[in-house]
């Protein structure tokens, strides 16, 4: 009878011994995000507001035509703005520096940003904008870095 149950203590014992050792593994599918780092902040007032595109419609101007909008906070006049679950597909990303906190992207009467702009590809418009071929890049899933450094005009 002792036999018996000091068989089964031992038993029971290398069953959990066993199990503590070897976690079921559980795969994931590998996370879809496209994470920005932003430099060239002149300061580390206010945020940073990023946007992301799949198309030219709204491109850079019109947020409310991206496909996604995150921001982030400043430290030592860089940030980072992270795009999750995004799918495979062609992208631009826009960013300002909202520097009084005020939501949107301040210009004097000609319409010239008095906040700081930038985009992926680090691309550049010429009397204007950049244009979306400019700034777009291809994403093929599982997770992109991209740089852009803002630029004051």
């Amino acid at each position: 009878m002792m036999r018996t149950n000091l068989g089964m203590l031992l038993l029971v014992s290398s069953f959990f011994t066993w199990s503590q050792r070897a976690p079921a593994q559980v795969e994931s599918p590998p996370a879809s995000i496209i994470h920005v780092e932003i430099t060239g902040l002149r300061n580390d007032k206010g945020k940073v507001l990023c946007a992301l595109y799949s198309s030219p419609e709204g491109f850079p101007k019109e947020s409310e035509k991206a496909i996604a909008r995150v921001s982030s906070d400043i430290a030592q006049e860089r940030a980072v703005c992270k795009f999750s679950v995004v799918t495979p597909g062609t992208y631009a990303v826009s960013v300002f520096h909202d520097e009084n906190s005020n939501g949107k992207l301040d210009t004097n009467f000609m319409g010239i940003p008095r906040e700081g702009v930038g985009a992926s590809n680090n691309a550049r418009g010429h009397f204007g904008p950049p244009k979306f071929r400019d700034a777009s890049f291809h994403f093929p899933g599982s997770r992109l870095d991209l740089k852009i450094t803002i630029t004051y005009l």
